[in-house]
């Protein structure tokens, strides 16, 4: 007997698909890659994968959805209820909702795992005009029995003879659409070439308008900007948390996935190709546009991301020798990707530097143009994992280091990304160790008039990464925290911020009204923080090695994070080396204002392109230093140097060290 099958399309992703009866909702929603989050595993615990059953005739899904197509609540539902909240207006636990007919459901966005506030914005730049796709405008000459010829070739020609373009050559795919064009237009048509020498597109009448857009994958978000190639105008840009996430939080935790599941890189390479597609269709909507109109992709991405995008095993990637398939720049037919632009579009991928720096990096070196300054210059993209480049006009040298997901929220106890609710800035008062702060989605810091007000609807959610940067460095300011990175327990007498955990301390920064759970800054999450800066300045230090110097005279902080770090703080925790404070700066997104740059300026490939075969690339994991400087940075700032720009405007805190006894007890000497 067939098996009886159902519809369930969920919303707002669009998600949908069809699964056998008794299907439980959660399991149809992660088969289909609806964002729905769990922490309890599906056992009706955590109440965090709450849906709706939308009701009514939705005729653009074929559907008549009812809350009878769905199992009755069932006796988990009602012990959560009892024992945590109402499940109020209709809402059911996916986990133990099962499938009975077709539905229509709804995923609030409470229920979705936190959306991040999407930073990559386009940066004002100002660009040369000079793109590799251009349109021309032709009048294709009659057919003419006597003069037996194609009619691409008849275009060809008229090509060479208005605009000189010689040689061309286009893809067999556009001879079946050529005729039905020629036809429409009057044999008048416009014609997009590539690099002077290929067609790639062909439209009826005059077209003064074709798009391209700029990319960049990062492991976390994707960020697309719509370009017109003729005016080099931002037209519309949209953003996403990259689907990939569900394989894992960071880029070794999907090498490893894959090397688990090796039908795993496949399904990777899958869920970025849509998630690309479906930014390209945002774009092109919010013009009006089409997507037929995009006519090339530039992208960067780190060589991970690089990897998957073009269908390559990341797996070589996930050890030593760090093995890149290509480190050359990619320029192929977007279809070769199936992405879904113009038939002939183009995509170019921007070259990568090594195993773990990548063409994001690349983007930023063409955004940045460290060749072009006198200053020592270092150029830092923090991340999961951070690529480093250090030099000026006469040397460049590239590395990246493992920091972690620590600065993006994870791994810390408290922690998330940078979603609506999450703690951003934080400031303590070194006399009374009380905190403010603020929160993404609020203006106000915590306590100013209308503060809680303003939260009311969002709550406190957390501590994102820029969050625990400040907090962190707070507490080393105020005497919270030693040097070494340890709660002084001692300070309990004076303020009730300061609270045991075993052996350890920790600082309450947040204590809501309700059953909520404090939000506290824990060792652990120190000790997390420290791991990852001393990471990434361990890696600064060999650079300053290699290239002969001890002093750096220009900081650049690049990606969505180093947009909204504080730089004092960073430099208090050590995370960047010592520099004139004037002198460190946000680059913004630097990657996607890189890959702007490649789509809009073909002359900038070349540059970027001999660039890279220059850069002299060190592998930190190899180097013998690398264990000592990574000893010295987990200090704050650092055991070693000595930060005179830094302290020459902040105080620097009262040297002490705090340690703890066998018992869990405390004792305390000062040095």
């Amino acid at each position: 007997m067939t098996e009886s099958m159902v519809k369930v399309v969920f919303t707002p992703s669009g998600r949908r698909g069809s699964f056998p009866v008794n299907t439980p909702l959660l399991h149809a929603a992660r088969v289909l890659g609806v964002d729905i989050d769990s922490v309890c595993g599906g056992r009706g615990l955590c109440g965090r994968c709450q849906v709706i059953c939308a009701e009514g005739s939705f005729a653009k899904h074929q559907i008549e959805s009812d809350s009878s197509h769905l199992s009755p609540i069932c006796a988990t539902e009602i012990k959560y209820a009892e024992r945590k909240a109402p499940l109020l207006n209709g809402r059911r636990l996916s986990c133990h909702t099962l499938l009975l007919d077709d539905v229509v459901i709804d995923v609030p966005p409470e229920s979705q795992v936190h959306r991040q506030v999407v930073r990559k914005q386009a940066e004002y730049r100002d660009i040369k005009l000079d793109p590799a796709t251009r349109l021309y405008y032709v009048q294709v000459s009659d057919a003419d029995m006597h003069v037996p010829k194609g009619d691409m070739q008849r275009l060809i020609e008229a090509l060479e003879e208005e605009w000189q373009l010689a040689n061309l050559g286009y893809d067999s795919g556009l001879l079946k659409s050529l005729q039905p064009i020629l036809s429409k237009g009057n044999r008048a048509v416009t014609v997009a070439v590539h690099r002077g020498d290929r067609i790639v597109a062909i439209w009826p009448g005059l077209k003064d308008a074709a798009f391209g857009v700029a990319v960049d994958v990062g492991s976390t978000t994707i960020a697309a900007h719509l370009c017109d190639l003729a005016s080099g105008e931002v037209l519309s840009s949209a953003s996403l948390m990259n689907p990939q996430i569900r394989f894992g939080e960071d880029l070794m935790s999907r090498v490893s996935y894959v090397m688990m599941n090796p039908e795993g890189a496949e399904e990777m390479t899958q869920v970025i190709r849509e998630a690309l597609n479906g930014l390209f269709a945002e774009v092109a909507a919010q013009i009006n546009a089409s997507v037929l109109d995009i006519v090339e992709i530039s992208l960067v991405a780190n060589p991970i991301m690089h990897h998957i995008l073009l269908g390559i095993s990341p797996v070589e990637l996930g050890g030593a020798p760090f093995a890149l398939a290509t480190d050359a720049a990619v320029d192929i037919p977007a279809a070769e990707l199936d992405l879904a632009i113009n038939a002939g579009g183009r995509i170019y991928l921007l070259p990568c530097i090594a195993g773990h720096v990548g063409a994001d990096t690349a983007g930023v070196i063409l955004s940045e143009e460290p060749q072009e300054q006198d200053q020592m210059t270092l150029l830092v993209d923090v991340g999961t994992n951070a690529e480093i480049v250090l030099g000026n006009r006469q040397r460049l040298l590239a590395c990246s280091s493992p920091t972690g997901p620590a600065f993006e929220g994870a791994q810390i106890s408290c922690g998330q990304r940078a979603a609506t609710g999450a703690i951003e800035r934080v400031r303590i008062d070194p006399q009374t160790l009380e905190p403010r702060f603020k929160v993404i989605g609020s203006d106000l810091w915590s306590n100013e008039s209308g503060f809680t007000e303003s939260i009311d609807e969002m709550g406190i959610t957390g501590i994102c990464g820029s969050g625990i940067i400040e907090v962190v460095a707070e507490m080393y300011l105020a005497g919270i925290v030693t040097e070494d990175g340890i709660v002084d327990g001692e300070l309990q007498g004076r303020t009730s911020r300061i609270i045991q955990n075993d052996r350890t301390w920790s600082y309450v920064l947040h204590t809501p009204e309700g059953d909520e759970a404090q939000i506290l800054v824990t060792q652990n999450d120190i000790r997390q923080i420290q791991l990852a800066k001393a990471a990434l300045y361990a890696g600064v230090k060999l650079l300053m090695d290699h290239i002969g110097t001890d002093r750096i005279e220009r900081i650049r902080l690049a990606g969505a994070f180093g947009s909204h770090i504080n730089v004092q703080h960073a430099m208090v925790l050590g995370l960047i080396p010592d520099c004139p404070l004037d002198q460190v700066s946000s680059a913004g997104n630097a990657a996607g204002t890189g890959a702007r740059i490649a789509l809009l300026n073909s002359q900038s490939r070349t540059v970027i392109e001999g660039l890279v075969k220059n850069i002299e690339k060190i592998e930190t994991a190899m180097e013998p230093k690398f264990q000592e400087y990574f000893v010295d940075a987990m200090a704050f700032p650092n055991k070693t140097d000595a930060f005179p720009n830094l302290f020459s405007v902040v105080d620097r805190p009262e040297e002490k060290a705090v340690a703890q006894a066998p018992t869990g007890g405390r004792k305390r000497r000062r040095r």
